[in-house]
């Protein structure tokens, strides 16, 4: 589990594909003074486990179902990507829950800098549309933020200086894809109600019984 509170930006220093997984090799300091192999990590949004470290690097395999959620097939070597280690019981929740299970991607619409931010227009899936609310939550590139607006096929957040500054939001193009995660309370909310069975409480029953 995360936050979406990113800790540092690592770099792509080396992609191995194999048959159906990539791994992938990536520099980091900070995080790097508590991640032990076998650890969780959230990359850019993905929950990915270590599978070997050095002095100034881990090492991460994703697998076809992350390949074909994520935008880790398009990544190359040189990309940045965000980095967090996954929560403690007694860290603050800065953010909110993050599981670091893409739902799938976005598109960039649109990047709009105004004085004292910037803000995102990114394209979502529709069949997301009821998971999105305003002034909800969603976790862009593993990144937490506040959904601003939300159309039929977009939402839009802002991204003040130090995110800007200390995540790859800097580097991202418009067309470029990103990753998102829907809020976790609001998916289990949504499965209820769809799972809601009609009620065998009726006026015959209730009469049945002598009420």
């Amino acid at each position: 589990m995360f936050s979406g509170i990113v800790e540092e930006v690592g770099l792509i220093k080396e992609i191995k594909g194999k048959q159906d997984s990539k791994q992938f090799k990536i520099s980091a300091k900070k995080i790097l003074a508590d991640l032990k192999v076998g650890n969780s990590v959230n990359v850019s949004g993905a929950c990915q486990t270590v599978i070997g470290r050095g002095k100034d690097f881990f090492v991460v395999e994703a697998m076809k179902e992350t390949l074909d959620r994520t935008n880790f097939g398009s990544l190359r070597v040189k990309d940045k990507v965000n980095l967090e280690a996954s929560l403690r019981l007694s860290d603050r929740l800065g953010g909110h829950l993050v599981t670091g299970h893409i739902d799938g991607e976005g598109e960039v619409l649109d990047i709009i800098p105004q004085k004292a931010a910037h803000i995102f227009k990114i394209s979502f899936p529709k069949k997301y549309c009821n998971l999105m609310i305003e002034k909800g939550c969603i976790a862009v590139e593993g990144i937490s933020l506040t959904v601003i607006e939300v159309g039929e096929n977009y939402f839009t957040v802002g991204i003040i200086p130090y995110t800007w500054e200390n995540t790859n939001l800097q580097h991202k193009k418009i067309s470029e894809p990103v990753n998102l995660e829907f809020d976790l309370i609001g998916k289990y909310v949504q499965k209820i109600l769809n799972n809601k069975t009609e009620s065998k409480i009726t006026w015959e029953y209730l009469k049945e019984k002598g009420w």
